[in-house]
This record gives C-alpha cells, sequence and structure tokens, in this order.
C-alpha cells in the first residue's frame, strides 16, 4: 500500500537532473564535440568527392579511410542519428524561452532524420530496397542525392541548434530567467 511519499530519486533521476542543471555546460560542450566530428566527416567526403575528384564510393570521410566498411554500413549511420536525438531529448528540460523554441525545430528536424535513417537501416537489414533502386534509399533521396542530402540535413539540424545555444547562454534573453544550469555567464 502506498503512503503517497515518494523515497529519494533515483541515482538516473538524479543524475538526468543534474544534466540540466550543473552538468549542463558540460554536456552540451560534449554534445557539441560529437556534432563537429559528424560534420568533419562529411565535410572530409565534400571534398573527396569535390575538390579531389574522388568518385562517391572512394569518398569516405575521416573514419571511412581506415575502416572502409563504416561508409556503407547502415548501422554506424543509424547509430549517430539515435545518438543525436537521444542527446537532444536529454539536454531539452535545459532550456527555457526562445532557446527552448530553436531547440525543439532541431529535435524536430532530427526526429524526421532519424526516422529517415530507420528507413535506410529497415531496408539494408530485410534486402529489399523501397522504389525499386539497387540500394536503401530514404524518402528525400528520391530529389537529392545522399552525399548532399546529409550535408542539408547537418546544416538544417546545427543552425538552429546552434542559435539555441547562443541565445541560451545570454542571461538578457527573455525567458531564460528560468534556467536552471551555469551555461549563461553569472553577472
Amino acid at each position: 500500500m502506498s503512503t503517497g511519499t515518494q523515497g529519494p530519486p533515483s541515482r538516473s533521476r538524479r543524475a538526468f537532473k543534474a544534466l540540466n542543471t550543473s552538468w549542463h555546460k558540460n554536456g552540451l560542450r560534449i554534445f557539441l564535440v560529437i556534432v563537429l566530428a559528424h560534420w568533419a566527416e562529411h565535410l572530409t567526403q565534400a571534398i573527396q568527392i569535390y575538390a579531389l575528384g574522388r568518385p562517391v564510393p572512394e569518398a569516405r570521410g575521416v573514419l571511412g579511410m581506415p575502416f572502409p566498411w563504416l561508409v556503407t554500413s547502415e548501422w554506424m549511420h543509424y547509430g549517430y542519428a539515435l545518438v543525436m536525438l537521444g542527446g537532444l531529448i536529454l539536454l531539452r528540460p535545459g532550456f527555457s524561452g526562445r532557446s527552448r523554441t530553436w531547440w525543439n525545430v532541431t529535435l524536430g528536424v532530427q526526429t524526421w532524420h532519424h526516422f529517415e535513417h530507420l528507413l535506410l537501416l529497415t531496408q539494408a537489414l530485410a534486402g529489399s530496397y523501397l522504389f525499386g533502386k539497387a540500394a536503401p534509399t530514404s524518402i528525400i533521396q528520391l530529389v537529392m542525392p545522399r552525399v548532399e542530402l546529409h550535408l542539408f540535413y547537418n546544416a538544417l539540424v546545427t543552425l538552429p541548434m546552434v542559435v539555441a545555444m547562443v541565445l541560451h547562454t545570454r542571461t538578457h534573453e527573455s525567458g531564460n530567467e528560468a534556467v536552471r544550469c551555469t551555461c549563461a555567464p553569472q553577472t
């Protein structure tokens, strides 16, 4: 029988609260490093294609050079999409006001991007490809090649995320009075 009182919060609940208060700044920094590393991969691949003239299958990015199977692994791409989605969800409670709105825009775009990668992974696992294509194909890939599409998606996810982070660190920004973390400089 419940007495209506709750015991102390669980370790995971305390960690989640800390991630969006005292650890928020470091959590955002780690998340930003992951995003920048992903950008490095896509920009390196784009340079390999457009500046160095390599065919798309030979443009492997940074990690794909020593580990070529990574580039063709839908699991790796899906895993990154999942990490991004998870990071955006976990760090969201630390935002408020306009910064929260921009973070939500990023979360919405990443949710779609995650869906597209889930669609690609499902096709790869099933060995059956949509739209009569010879390889796993996402919906937007019907109108835009995959390399350019991922540069586009990364921009659509990164730009509002950066706006959210900048707004989040401004103490004078409307809505930031509800911020419970140390991301904004203390005055």
